[in-house]
């Protein structure tokens, strides 16, 4: 007589591993992400601030890394494309550090309030993206006042950095909200797709915000860093960094929380999401 035991523990463990394998569906996606984002709006003012600094700190690795491949590349014309491969290194570290990146959350703390909307959803979700707008911003000030005022790195790091970084002054501020948006929608896949990414995770982060590099598009954070180091370098005034800044903001947020949440939320609300 066959063991049957046998063969069930076989075969719940084999749909076991299928299951394992299987990528979550977007209604699966959708509950995942929005219990993230519900752990992020629960979470105390101090741990968001905090957490937003030391995202801020990290992500500046992005302009650290552009600035040194810039520094190293003669003229050419493949010369852009290779310096935007150090702009996914600030948001791996940040992302897979668990950090609070403003861009992040704005998908993340957008789903809660799309799919159980209420005054004070709303103003959670009001707090923590201005908490960690502002930590970001600090983080990313600290980081690049160091570079300026420390004498951080050697002369063609510093030049490379200046570089990249003067880009932003190349688009009115209407410009630069239009620019945003789709770096906006496009992080915010980053974080919808992270539940499905696993061990791939790495490549899903570098994959897509190489694209927000090559296609030239504004973010809010990263942007952050090189408008505080044209300022503390003197390359741009208080005005100046917050005509990209501000604009940048309001991009990010309606590609990423006015576009892509709602988008998300819609295909997944007729199934009970």
């Amino acid at each position: 007589m066959a063991d049957t035991t046998s063969q069930d523990d076989n075969t719940e463990a084999g749909t076991g591993t299928v299951e394992e394998l299987k990528a979550a569906n977007a209604k699966e996606l959708h509950r995942a992400v929005r219990e993230e984002g519900q752990e992020e709006l629960e979470r105390p003012v101090s741990a968001l601030f905090w957490s937003g600094v030391a995202a801020g700190l990290a992500v500046t690795a992005s302009l650290i890394a552009e600035g040194a491949i810039a520094s190293h590349v003669p003229p050419g014309p493949t010369r852009p494309l290779l310096i935007a491969l150090g702009y996914p290194i600030g948001f791996v570290m940040v992302i897979l550090g668990r950090m609070q990146l403003f861009t992040e959350s704005t998908v993340t703390a957008m789903i809660p309030l799309v799919t159980t909307p209420s005054w004070d959803a709303l103003g959670r979700t009001l707090r923590l993206w201005a908490v960690v707008l502002l930590a970001n911003c600090i983080g990313t000030a600290l980081a690049t006042g160091a570079f300026a005022g420390l004498g951080l790195g050697d002369s063609s790091l510093d030049a490379g950095m200046i570089e990249v970084s003067i880009k932003i002054t190349e688009h009115a501020a209407l410009e630069t909200f239009f620019n945003a948006v789709p770096a906006g929608f496009l992080i915010a896949i980053v974080a919808w797709s992270l539940p499905n990414a696993r061990e791939q995770a790495f490549f899903v982060i570098f994959g897509i915000v190489y694209v927000v590099a090559i296609g030239g598009f504004s973010h809010s954070v990263v942007g952050s860093s090189e408008a505080f180091l044209l300022l503390w370098t003197g390359k741009i005034g208080i005005g100046g960094a917050l005509s990209f800044l501000v604009p940048a903001v309001l991009g990010n947020l309606f590609g990423g929380a006015g576009l892509f949440a709602v988008l998300a939320h819609a295909q997944v609300r007729e199934e009970g999401a």
